[in-house]
Formats: C-alpha cells, sequence, structure tokens
C-alpha cells in the first residue's frame, strides 16, 4: 500500500460507516466471473465487460505485450456513468504513482545526457541545500530518491490536505466534494509552482516545514515510501536541465514513444476526453491534483501508455533504444540496494522507481477514484497494463479493488497462456 493509501486511512474514521453503507454490494465480489482457459482477444473483452458490470469498478483499460508486440488493447465500462460515456482507449486517465516510473526514465534521461549519476550528492544539484535536522551529516544521493531510502519522508499532518487540492471551477458541493474536503482537509484553490511546494516543506523558513518530514534513519538503509521524495527527483531534473519537469519528460520520454495524448501539465488536459474519477458507482469525485505532480500526475490514455509498456518490455529484453542506449534501460531494472532494505511484503528491491516482486517488475497506483497496475516479466518476455476510474483508497474500497484486479490478471494470464 502506498503512503496515500495509509494518509487517508487515518484521516477516515470517521467516515468509514458512510463509505460501508454506500451502494456496493460485497456479496457480489463472489459471484464475479471467472475467466475461460482458452482466452481468444474476443472472449477477454467478453469477461472484462461482464467483470465492469458485476463488480465496483466503473469502468477500465487493459494493453498487453508479449515478444516485442502490443497483442491486446482495449477498454470496457465507463468512463462517465451519469452519461454514459464510454471507457475507451483514448480514454485519458491521471495514473496515479505509476508516473514514478517515468521519473525513472527521467532521471535514467538525465544521467545518460551527464547531468549527474546515481551517487550525486542531492546538494550539488540543488539551488539551496535540504538537511535532514534528525542526521544533520547525512549525504542524499540521486540513488536514495530512486529507491525511497533518503529519509524524506510524507507528513501525515501536511502531504495530502496542503498538496492536494480540488481544481477551480469543479462543483465543490457535490457528496463526493464534500466528503474529500471533510475527511481529508482538501481545498478548492489554485495550485503551486512544484518549486514552491518543496521548498515549504523541506526548507526551515517553509510554511510546511516540520522535524516529521524526516526520519531519523540512515540515507540508504531504511525504505519509506516518499511521494515528496520522488516530487523533489523531478524538481532536480527541472533545475540540472533548466527546463520545467514536464517539458523535460515531454520531449525525451513521450514525444519519442509517440504518446501524444500524453502529459504531466494539467493546463494541457483534454478534459472532455477524461475519466470521471469515483469514490463508489454513483459517486463521482470533482477534479483534483496535487503540487507534488511528478510523484503520481501523469495523464495518459491506453494507447499511449501501450506505448510505453512494449518500450520498457524491450528495454528488458536488449531490444530497445528509442530513449537511449541499452545500458540505461538494464539501470532502470537492475537492483539498486542490498537486500532485506525493502519490505518482504512489498518488494524484494528496487530499480529506479520500479521493483521487483516474484520475477516481475511492476508498479501500481492508487489516488482517490483512480486505481493502476503496470507489470513486466522481469525478462521482458509480457507485460501489461490496466488503468481505471475505481477507488481503492477509501474505507473498505482497497479490498473490493483488489479482488476485482485479482480477476482482471487472471483474464490477463490465461489470454498469455492461450496465444
Amino acid at each position: 500500500m502506498t503512503t496515500l493509501s495509509r494518509i487517508i486511512g487515518i484521516l477516515l474514521l470517521a467516515f468509514i460507516a458512510l463509505l460501508t453503507s454506500c451502494s456496493s454490494n460485497d456479496d457480489n465480489i463472489s459471484t464475479l466471473p471467472e475467466p475461460d482457459e482458452a482466452m481468444t482477444s474476443a472472449a477477454l473483452t467478453t469477461y472484462f465487460t461482464t467483470l465492469a458490470e458485476d463488480s465496483e469498478i466503473p469502468g477500465f483499460a487493459v494493453s498487453i505485450v508479449k515478444d516485442g508486440a502490443i497483442v491486446y488493447q482495449n477498454a470496457v465500462g465507463y468512463a462517465n456513468i451519469e452519461n454514459e460515456v464510454a471507457y475507451t482507449n483514448q480514454t485519458v486517465n491521471f495514473i496515479a504513482s505509476i508516473s514514478k516510473t517515468f521519473v525513472g526514465a527521467a532521471t535514467a534521461k538525465a544521467i545518460s545526457d551527464g547531468h549527474f549519476t546515481l551517487d550525486t550528492n542531492i546538494n550539488e544539484l540543488l539551488p539551496v541545500p535540504i538537511t535532514n535536522p534528525k542526521q544533520p551529516n547525512a549525504v542524499i544521493t540521486v540513488r536514495h530518491l530512486v529507491t525511497h531510502t533518503s529519509g524524506l519522508i510524507d507528513n501525515v499532518e501536511s502531504y495530502l490536505a496542503h498538496n492536494y487540492y480540488i481544481l477551480p471551477g469543479e462543483n465543490s458541493s457535490t457528496t463526493g466534494a464534500n466528503i474529500l474536503k471533510d475527511a481529508t482537509g482538501l481545498e478548492q484553490r489554485a495550485g503551486e509552482s512544484l518549486e514552491d511546494f518543496l521548498a515549504n516543506y523541506f526548507l526551515e523558513d517553509g510554511d510546511l516545514y516540520s522535524t516529521a518530514n524526516f526520519a531519523n534513519v540512515k540515507p540508504g538503509e531504511v525504505w519509506n515510501y516518499s511521494n515528496t521524495g520522488t516530487a523533489l527527483m523531478g524538481y532536480i531534473i527541472e533545475t540540472v536541465t533548466e527546463q520545467s519537469f514536464d517539458d523535460y519528460v515531454k520531449q525525451t520520454i513521450l514525444a519519442p514513444l509517440q504518446m501524444n495524448a500524453s502529459t504531466f501539465n494539467i493546463d494541457e488536459v483534454n478534459t472532455n476526453a477524461t475519466a470521471t474519477c469515483y469514490l463508489e458507482k454513483g459517486i463521482p469525485l470533482p477534479k483534483y491534483t496535487f503540487d507534488s505532480y511528478p510523484e503520481g500526475g501523469l495523464y495518459t490514455n491506453n494507447e499511449d501508455i501501450g506505448n510505453y509498456l512494449l518500450e520498457m518490455s524491450n528495454g528488458l529484453s536488449g531490444d530497445a533504444t528509442t530513449l537511449f542506449n541499452t545500458s540505461f534501460y538494464n539501470m532502470l531494472f537492475n537492483y539498486q540496494l542490498a537486500d532485506g532494505i525493502v519490505p518482504s511484503n512489498f518488494a524484494e528491491n528496487h530499480g529506479l522507481f520500479w521493483y521487483s516482486h516474484n520475477n516481475h517488475w511492476a508498479h501500481g497506483g492508487n489516488d482517490p477514484g483512480v486505481s493502476t497496475y503496470i507489470e513486466l516479466a522481469e525478462d521482458g518476455s509480457w507485460g501489461y497494463s490496466m488503468l481505471s476510474n475505481m477507488d481503492a483508497v477509501f474505507g473498505s474500497n482497497e479490498s473490493k479493488y483488489l479482488q476485482v484486479k485479482e480477476k482482471i490478471e487472471a483474464g490477463i494470464q490465461a489470454y498469455l497462456e492461450s496465444n
């Protein structure tokens, strides 16, 4: 589970009764469909359609790659239930923490261009140094940021309420909006720059500064999933390349992969093509975002993420050169930590934000009304991605999502074994 899920879990005690009494029916879980043993593309789509109808997932899209090609790409359910707008391969969804893998790719690209190395002290790259008050002599490196071992952590008291916000112009009086505001403290406001948010959070004169933003650990020795640390990595890339993080990613990652509908810049998002986020079916959430955008704010669609999935699988198999040479794809997916640092219930080790588990490389993403996942075989022979507008962080929604995700994965594995 991500830091965001834990934070919301802490803040939502007063709302659990409300959320578990909504329209969902846990008894439906036992009646969710099972995949056919011999699964064609048409049969997989039929199975997914039934799954969307019988579960709490409003809509979702899946891409599958195998042996160097996209072999399946489809979407089912609804991007907007109230207006009966179908979820399609062109539906734009922000992908939450899968975005971190793009920070990883941007880091590898910046290294390939000679801006720094994994072992560069981050204070050699920042305009103002950041010091952990609990470890004032500690040296934090790029490697520590991309493996969540920097000692820079997400503070429950400030990370959510003073980072996330409802977009101006959204209806802030709906049931979903009121739950977001009352349970998490979100406000409707204009955003602030990535630089300003990080300065407020990590520098002593900042409005959000607290010793609780730091762990009393030596960098590289203790794993703490860190959204703020990831955002800082994005800002370092801004600093060394002298361009915004979203522009750098667009130029060096998205454009070469022809991910033309994708962006980290919310002002560039085609709002007519975006999926509505749902707390549950019947409870839409207002559009929201966050100042620490590199850690979770990439908007994309199934067609574009399929291109990325294929590139990463080819990178693992040694057949990709679009973004950088083979050694930097290897860097993305090489173990960066000593054994035993990453909690065994989460992963075995870390690449550049990618994590290794059971012979797979993967990353998940969860934000209010958004659940996503990407996974690759460690040899690159196959992989898949799943984007959805289903919630997995409020109340009992995590368990509902995990059960639906298990069914989606069962269908994908049946398809891979049949084709």
